[in-house]
């Protein structure tokens, strides 16, 4: 016959086991938070914080710099610094969020 043996957790292997589960949950709720923190910023930027929103909305222009030329409640102009040159940027608010209304590039 089979002879099955019965192990015990010791307390020292309980300790460890106890340890990395708590270290492990630690971890996970942490990383998920900074993304949840990080997907949060994403959003704010586009609703509410135009000034950024302009770098998310054109990432292929390279915006260097920007100036704000005018600004309304529902619109705004801005100066950009791109990769080719100078641009005006027309942002305007939608209902949810800013988008690009106009680009048009500037002689220099």
């Amino acid at each position: 016959m089979h002879k099955f043996h019965i192990h015990l957790l010791s307390r020292k292997n309980f300790s460890k086991t106890v340890l990395w589960s708590v270290f492990l949950c630690t971890v996970i709720v942490t990383v998920t938070a900074a993304l949840g923190r990080a997907t949060r910023n994403f959003q704010a930027a586009l609703t509410d914080k135009p000034d950024v929103a302009i770098y998310l909305l054109l990432p292929e222009e390279e915006i260097r710099q920007t100036t704000l030329l005018r600004e309304t409640d529902t619109e705004r102009d801005y100066l950009a610094q791109t990769k080719t040159g100078p641009k005006l940027v027309k942002l305007k608010k939608g209902p949810e969020q800013w988008f690009v209304a106009l680009t048009e590039e500037l002689h220099r």
